[in-house]
């Protein structure tokens, strides 16, 4: 279908309204990159505020979409339902009369979207798309009407997609009942005796940051795992980009069943975020932000016991106040404030016993993640139907 095309500075506009700290109104509803979930479409929180932030902020209202320009590789892209206030890493977005607001969402949370806007972005340790770089973004421009029954139907296969993902994270909620239910909070626990998790853990393995090679296009090459491939607590084996064709990794850096691997990098929610790898593969290595936990042979652990701890609100609590980093979207942790985290320290037994009871609900949330995944990919057919016209 020859739909005209418009770029996004002559449909909508960015909107930079700054605020400074001494004139935020305490109680404002305050929304950085932190609270956005990734791949979102709408936002139903924030962060109320009783006292004043340190640097400008950029006002925002329902009408607005949130673009966060930082890392936007993550897809940080949203529609807020109330009104308040936004990191400057946020852009406000309001759409013009000839683009419907949902159409718009949806367009720029495209995968090819995601893509075109991290190709474009500039700096090396915290990159970011430029204002004036994404007004230059095209995008193709049906009638109204079938704008919006474009949107109307991505909404729907969407929340489908969230409904599927909402009982996975109760499945997996399951899990911390039990651990909850059989050693209650380790971290302040006196019931076992205590120790740090360097009396299980020796050190964590960890692999090289390496750009990956925009023209390798081989299905059989080595292949990076990205942070997002255990962000979720289940462990996502297509979440990898190809390796540079020269590069060899050393075997140190390659992931295999078994392991138990550590995000030591994230937004201040995922960070210390851990994934078990129960299938067997091939290729994968480790980048530089993902941990594997090497075991003290004479204290070997059950990494899932290990997983469990580690996914506790109160043990998550101890990572996040270990955490450093000055912004909110990327925070970073050291090995030795890890292995330093003290806990009252079960033994193998009991740890074996949690790890069968676990087992029980592994074929459920097997079956459920696959079903989310499919989802998210016949999601993104849709997308890529929807906007070339053939839906």
């Amino acid at each position: 279908m020859n739909w005209a095309t418009a770029t996004l500075g002559s449909v909508a506009r960015i909107e930079r309204k700054s605020i400074t700290p001494a004139e935020i109104p305490s109680g404002s509803r305050y929304v950085g990159l932190e609270h956005i979930e990734s791949g979102g479409a709408s936002l139903s929180y924030g962060e109320v505020l009783n006292g004043e932030l340190a640097s400008n902020k950029f006002c925002f209202s329902s009408d607005h979409i949130l673009f966060g320009k930082l890392r936007p590789y993550l897809a940080k892209i949203v529609c807020p339902d109330f009104s308040g206030i936004c990191s400057t890493d946020i852009l406000p977005i309001s759409s013009g009369k000839n683009i419907d607001k949902r159409y718009l969402l949806h367009f720029l949370r495209r995968p090819q979207t995601v893509e075109w806007a991290s190709t474009r972005s500039t700096g090396v340790n915290l990159p970011r798309l430029s204002p004036s770089e994404l007004e230059t973004l095209e995008i193709p421009l049906p009638p109204l009407d079938e704008q919006r029954r474009i949107a109307a139907i991505l909404d729907k296969a969407d929340a489908l997609r969230r409904k599927r993902k909402r009982a996975l994270e109760l499945l997996g909620s399951l899990g911390q009942s039990i651990f909850g239910e059989m050693f209650g909070n380790l971290v302040e626990s006196s019931t076992y005796r205590r120790g740090t998790i360097s009396d299980w853990v020796v050190d964590f393995d960890t692999g090289k940051n390496l750009a990956p090679d925009p023209d390798d296009r081989r299905t059989n090459g080595y292949r990076v795992l990205k942070v997002s491939a255990v962000t979720s607590g289940t462990f996502l084996p297509t979440e990898a980009k190809p390796l540079p064709r020269d590069y060899e990794p050393p075997s140190s850096h390659f992931v295999d069943k078994g392991d138990l691997l550590f995000s030591r990098a994230n937004t201040a929610e995922l960070i210390g975020a851990t994934a078990y790898v129960d299938s067997e593969l091939s290729g994968l290595v480790l980048p530089d932000k993902i941990w594997r936990f090497v075991w003290r042979q004479a204290n070997e652990p059950h990494p899932r016991f290990i997983q469990a701890l580690f996914s506790t609100p109160e043990f998550r609590r101890e990572i996040s106040k270990r955490a450093t980093g000055t912004s909110g979207s990327m925070k970073n942790i050291s090995k030795e404030k890890v292995l330093s985290i003290e806990v009252a320290m079960p033994d193998r037994r009991m740890q074996n016993k949690f790890a069968e009871r676990l087992a029980a609900l592994d074929q459920s949330i097997s079956a459920a993640t696959a079903q989310s995944l499919a989802l998210d990919r016949n999601f993104s057919s849709l997308q890529h139907r929807a906007f070339s016209g053939q839906l």
